[in-house]
């Protein structure tokens, strides 16, 4: 029959390689996930799959289900985190493509693949499996608002599908190179499936949320840095109280405040401006010091993937300037990203 699973232990336990599918999708900022796979799981990427009106790729090898089959996928992932998590209609035949292929199918969205009849129906005909990973834990507590032991980096957002999870992986992965015990911390379906653990945040009952962030970052080694994937933003219309409860929750000693240069108005929301940097870290500060007077912003995680090289040194200085506090793009690395990471561990 096919399953859910609730809580991931380890990417072991899913079906992989993958294909990566990527709907309709028309709008780069919502094929975070597959571009989350395709960059942070490359070795687990065959190819990429997509209805014939997409204008997204990956640049990965395009793949028939039945192609992607003899390349040796075992399943095909949703790479698509769209507005409402929806599985709209024009996908389904694509889907019943996959299972006929004989690849089980891999969802993050809030709409269930294992609530679908038609792919139920279909998966269960050809022994196929439909996973959704976009499960919380059972029985997560409210939250106690206690201090834990260890340390913990919460990356922070002018808006949503702009660096969050990707700064706190590049983070996790430099304080590792420099011999410091540190784990990255998911809190979405696109680093759950990176990962292999974590809460989809944005899936737990609002009374649980906080309390899931600190299910999340549980006490630790006092030396231990807990690398947390940040969601949305306070400040956006329709997520921040995701943004809010992880925040409180999670407790962090620092931020890094992520935002993509350029970008002025909220993604999907387009009657609402960005705030500015200099608002989002009061705000961030303000509202974090309820859980841990001692928060700090370590500095600004910058989206530059649109610039040249002299434009994005020239906007991570600017702001850096503006702000007095280090400016770097995580992906280009070099001495304004090295600049970041002592920041965050002074």
């Amino acid at each position: 029959m096919p399953n859910a699973v609730p809580a991931l232990r380890s990417v072991a336990a899913l079906p992989q390689p993958y294909l990566l599918f990527l709907g309709d999708t028309t709008e780069a900022g919502y094929a975070k996930t597959a571009f989350g796979l395709r960059d942070w799981a490359g070795g687990r990427c065959v190819g990429e799959y997509a209805c014939a009106d997409a204008t997204v790729t990956t640049g990965l090898p395009f793949l028939s289900p039945a192609q992607a089959r003899l390349a040796g996928a075992r399943a095909m992932v949703i790479g698509v985190a769209n507005p409402g998590g929806r599985i709209p209609a024009a996908w389904l035949p694509l889907l019943v493509e996959a299972l006929q292929a004989g690849l089980d199918l891999i969802g993050g969205m809030h709409a269930r693949l294992s609530a679908i009849e038609s792919l139920r129906n279909v998966a269960l005909a050809h022994g196929r499996r439909l996973i959704d990973v976009r499960e919380p834990p059972a029985d997560l507590p409210v939250a106690s608002g206690r201090k834990r032991s260890g340390r913990r980096l919460l990356t922070v957002g002018t808006d949503c599908a702009l660096g969050k999870k990707y700064t706190a992986l590049a983070l996790a992965r430099e304080f590792r190179a420099r011999g410091i015990d540190a784990d990255f911390r998911a809190s979405g379906q696109t680093g759950i499936l990176i990962a292999g653990q974590g809460i989809p945040m944005d899936a737990v009952v609002a009374d649980f949320a906080a309390g899931a962030a600190e299910t999340l970052s549980p006490d630790a080694d006092p030396a231990h840095w807990d690398l947390i994937e940040g969601q949305g933003s306070l400040s956006h219309p329709a997520y921040a109280g995701v943004s809010l409860a992880l925040l409180h929750g999670s407790q962090p000693d620092v931020v890094v405040v992520c935002h993509e240069y350029g970008r002025e108005r909220v993604l999907g929301h387009p009657d609402y401006l960005l705030p500015s940097l200099e608002e989002t870290i009061d705000l961030v500060l303000r509202l974090g010091a309820r859980t841990n007077p001692a928060i700090r912003c370590a500095g600004i995680s910058l989206n530059t993937g649109k610039l040249e090289e002299a434009e994005a040194l020239r906007a991570m200085g600017e702001i850096a300037a503006r702000l007095g506090l280090p400016a770097a793009d995580p992906i280009r690395g070099g001495d304004a990203f090295a600049r970041l990471v002592d920041s965050c561990l002074a």
